[in-house]
């Protein structure tokens, strides 16, 4: 009974956010190499919630009848979300946040506060990583990695000995005699590799790690990683382009990025490595200082 009490409700939610999911699946389909991991983030979460069953399970399942205020204030945003002010209406984001507060304030409701507990990282790991983030949000960062990934660019053609020059996030490279501009779009700043590794970050970091401060280490590992190997793919594609100008575009300069990921994701595992061994706890220290045997003198 309570398995079929939870799918109607899982119904009535999805029904009930129509608007949102339909607009969230399609956005997924268009963008799969920027916006095609958020199809996986649900399984990720309902895995997160199976690590906790027995938390959860031996915990009282009573309701907590004033979250049906967190609820309602879920409701309230996604109607503004949707026919409020033009400011506001139709953002995906707000929509979203609004989807991600109805179901915490029905998890507190129907569970109660301790279950809840055992789920809020769950549920705020599907509301963060679970959506395309708007343009609006991220153009501020993807336009600073982009110029970051220019200069390191440039940096890298004039450690090889080539002969470059940088105007803005367009590369000039001479080679053979021969001219070649490299344009460093939005595509190639490096921010999809990023929205990917913070995603897997946090994760790793939950599920891995036990000290907050080497969670907060491998999260913040996702910046330098793949901001270092999107410039290399960028100098990799200039290289290309000294051969066939058509390498540096269409569907071989996707294939490229696909390609660093393979890499990019073993430095970012190596980075992990790094933090779980470079340090000794301070506690396994000092158990093995009190079992040396000591002096009778």
């Amino acid at each position: 009974m309570a398995w079929l009490l939870g799918l109607a409700l899982l119904v009535v939610f999805v029904a009930g956010f129509w608007t949102f999911f339909v607009a969230q699946w399609r956005m997924s389909l268009e963008e799969p190499s920027d916006w095609g991991h958020t199809f996986a983030i649900p399984f990720i979460s309902g895995y997160l919630v199976w690590l906790r069953r027995e938390q959860i399970l031996s915990v009282a399942l009573r309701p907590c009848w004033p979250a049906a205020s967190v609820v309602v204030l879920g409701i309230l945003g996604y109607a503004l979300a949707t026919f409020g002010p033009g400011w506001f209406a139709q953002h995906h984001n707000a929509r979203g946040g609004s989807v991600g507060i109805t179901l915490i304030g029905l998890c507190w409701l129907i569970l109660g506060s301790r279950a809840t507990k055992y789920m809020i990282f769950a549920l705020c790991y599907w509301i963060i990583f679970g959506q395309k983030v708007s343009d609006g949000i991220l153009r501020p960062v993807t336009e600073r990695m982009q110029d970051w990934s220019s200069i390191g660019a440039y940096w890298s053609f004039v450690a090889m000995g080539s002969d470059v020059e940088r105007s803005g996030n367009v590369l000039t490279i001479w080679h053979d005699g021969e001219q070649q501009a490299l344009n460093v779009a939005e595509a190639c700043s490096g921010m999809r590799m990023l929205v990917a590794f913070l995603a897997l970050g946090v994760l790793i970091a939950y599920t891995s790690l036990t000290s907050f401060w080497q969670r907060g280490l491998l999260i913040l590992a996702g910046f330098p990683v793949s901001l270092g190997v999107n410039v290399l793919r960028v100098v990799t594609l200039g290289i290309l382009g000294w051969f066939d100008v058509n390498f540096t575009t269409g569907e071989f300069h996707s294939f490229i990025g696909l390609v660093w990921l393979v890499p990019a994701l073993g430095l970012y595992l190596g980075v992990l490595w790094l933090i779980r061994n470079m340090f000794v706890e301070s506690d396994d220290h000092d158990d093995a200082l009190s079992s040396e045997p000591t002096d009778a003198h």
